[in-house]
Parts: structure tokens; C-alpha cells; sequence
């Protein structure tokens, strides 16, 4: 067995186990290279795990070329999350429309709005979720799990493909015809919303393409990091 047959291995029994002890079950699919060896796995081995994704309202149009892509070739549907309108329009009111380039504070609370608060709707009624991240991606993630309790959100969480490599994911997409982003092919390893996402030099971190302008310690859009808990019902 390759070392990538041993990860693929490795990955679905993750998913076997969230599905045998957390379900219902939720993937975050973000769309990125990693997730959509996510959505592929997911498809072929565990469809009963539910699938969301949070349309900032600012993602580049290839984007959503491949969140169309998604829906076209999986049959696991992809539901799509949005910011709440009223809190998105107070937070343009007090900032600007491109107020998040003013600060770190500002910069993350535009990124609560259009992906936090989303997040946390889309996580309510669930046990576990699942995300695409990878250890070597960031400074930021050194510390993860593949399977810990979410304190934040109260519910377990799962990195199956923590540790993943880059070649290795691009491997597996290859082998196995899986759509994705074409602006991976322009130098984009990490895409988020198109205002904050640039293409990167050789050379330069993965992560050196995202808020760009920020120190690498505070390049987290909240998603993965602790905030106040879910109110539950």
C-alpha cells in the first residue's frame, strides 16, 4: 500500500467514526483543494455526512464555478450559507464596503460576519463537524487534533486530513479527476474572499496570499479559533 492509499485509509476510518459517534455529522466545505478531497471521500464512502458552504457574498467567480461543479457531479448537496443581511449592512455602514483593510479588528469583524455567524447557524442541530485543514498550512494550526471537542461550538471536531501533505492532496485530486478552484493553477494555494486573496511567488508561504498585510499569527478568519458557545435550544 502507497503512503497515499495508507492516508486515504486513514481518512475514511475518521469519517467512519464521526459518522458511528457523532452523527448527524457536518462537513464545512470551503471549496479549497484540500476540501474537495473531502467532498470526493465524502461522496464515495460516507453521503450521509451532511455538506455546507458560507457564500461571503465576496468569493471570486471561479468560486462559484466550482461550487456549481459541486452540485453538478455530487450527489451530496451542498447548502449554502449567507451573512445575515442586517448585520452585514451595519457592518458596511460603520466601516466601508473595504473597511476590513483598516485593521486586524476590523478585518475580523468582517470576516464574524460573513463567516462566523453563518458557521454557527449552519452548525446548530449537529454532534460533529468536519474540516479540511492541514497542519502544515499555517503557524496557526501546528497544535490541531485530528478528533477533538470543540469547547467554542460544543461539538466534536475532525481533521482527517491534518496530516496531509500538499503533494499529497494534489496527487489524489489528480488520480482521481476531482474538480477544483482554477486559480490554484494562477498560484492561488489558499483562496478565500477575492478582496483578501492574492496569488503568491515561489518561494512564499501558502498562507502568504491571504490578508497579506497581516503578520502570519493573526491569520485566522475565526472559524477555528474560540469564541462565545452556540446557543442551544
Amino acid at each position: 500500500m502507497s503512503a497515499l492509499q495508507q492516508k486515504i485509509a486513514q481518512t475514511v476510518a475518521v469519517l467512519e467514526q464521526a459518522v458511528r459517534e457523532f452523527s448527524p455529522v457536518t462537513f464545512a466545505n470551503s471549496l479549497g483543494a484540500e476540501d474537495m478531497v473531502l467532498t470526493d471521500l465524502i461522496a464515495k464512502h460516507q453521503p450521509n455526512i451532511d455538506m455546507f458552504s458560507l457564500d461571503t457574498g465576496r468569493l471570486p467567480q471561479e468560486t462559484y464555478e466550482l461550487m456549481q461543479q459541486v452540485r453538478d457531479r455530487y450527489s451530496v448537496p451542498l447548502i449554502v450559507y449567507y451573512p445575515d443581511a442586517q448585520h452585514l449592512e451595519l457592518f458596511v455602514a460603520q466601516h466601508g464596503v473595504n473597511g476590513f483593510y483598516g485593521s486586524v479588528e476590523n478585518r475580523k469583524a468582517c470576516c464574524h460576519v460573513r463567516k462566523v455567524e453563518p458557521l454557527r447557524r449552519a452548525l446548530i442541530g449537529t454532534k460533529a463537524w468536519i474540516t479540511g485543514m492541514r497542519r502544515e498550512q499555517a503557524v496557526t494550526r501546528g497544535s490541531l487534533e485530528v478528533s477533538a471537542f470543540d469547547t467554542d461550538n460544543g461539538i466534536q471536531k475532525f481533521n482527517p486530513l491534518l496530516e496531509w501533505t500538499n503533494v499529497e492532496v494534489w496527487e489524489y485530486l489528480k488520480a482521481n479527476g476531482v474538480p477544483y478552484n482554477v486559480l490554484h493553477d494562477q498560484f492561488y494555494p489558499s483562496i478565500g474572499c477575492a478582496p483578501c486573496t492574492r496569488a503568491i511567488t515561489p518561494g512564499e508561504d501558502i498562507r502568504a496570499g491571504r490578508w497579506w498585510w497581516e503578520n502570519p499569527e493573526n491569520k485566522e478568519c475565526g472559524l477555528h479559533i474560540s469564541h462565545t458557545p452556540l446557543k442551544r435550544a
